[in-house]
């Protein structure tokens, strides 16, 4: 089989991961700015609530994450005779979105602690409340600090779809790996899905890199 015939399934697959990492990334990127805003809330419960699910989702392996959505919780939605049982495309999403939401959660929290205390205090004395201080002061500073760490945790989010091949969504990294079964041909397919991995990564930080510019500039002309 000539690898230009592998070209066709493992385009199909990227096509795939592609949407995983858009549609995790996004809803990874909203996941962050709840729990990092939570996680500075003076309510109690809404502290803690994103404490924990920061915590869960940072000190548990996605793969683990993966697997019991996956599998454990229809099991457990039997027992209570639910059916909890999620398409394997949403449960890449979601897992991703977590995993990604989790630890940007903490990029949001450091960036919003940056801002300089005086600006905080200038606001309190303006008779600002807490949203407004959060809206016209903390977020537009903080935002363009957040990019550059958004960044690699875009990219790092694209490299880890290929987790989801293992609940047989066929993305990219399934694939290939049903090409290889059946041609045995190792080194051509690998060589191939590190190339367009490769390629769909320096693409998404092109991106991230002209969305950091176009906020710098936002921020450079006052919103």
């Amino acid at each position: 089989m000539d690898w230009l015939n592998y070209l066709d399934p493992l385009l199909q697959g990227a096509w795939v991961t592609v949407q995983l990492t858009l549609y995790s990334t996004l809803l990874g990127g909203v996941l962050s700015f709840l729990l990092g805003v939570g996680r500075l809330a003076t309510h109690p419960g809404l502290r803690w609530l994103s404490i924990c699910v920061i915590e869960v989702f940072r000190g548990t392996s996605l793969l683990v994450q993966l697997f019991w959505l996956y599998f454990a919780l229809p099991l457990a939605g039997q027992a209570l005779g639910l059916d909890w049982r999620l398409p394997p495309v949403v449960v890449g999403v979601l897992a991703l979105s977590l995993n990604i939401g989790a630890y940007g959660a903490e990029v949001v929290r450091g960036a919003l602690q940056a801002v300089p205390p005086a600006q905080l205090e200038a606001a309190k004395a303006l008779d600002f409340t807490p949203r407004q201080t959060l809206w016209r002061i903390s977020l537009p500073q903080a935002i363009p600090e957040m990019m550059p760490s958004f960044g690699n945790l875009a990219v790092q989010n694209l490299k880890d779809t290929a987790l989801v091949s293992l609940i047989s969504l066929g993305d990219l990294a399934f694939r290939a790996e049903q090409i290889r079964n059946f041609t045995q041909d190792s080194t051509t397919v690998y060589t191939l899905l590190l190339l367009m991995y490769f390629g769909m990564a320096l693409v998404l930080t092109g991106l991230m890199r002209l969305l950091e510019h176009s906020v710098g500039r936002w921020r450079a002309t006052g919103g």
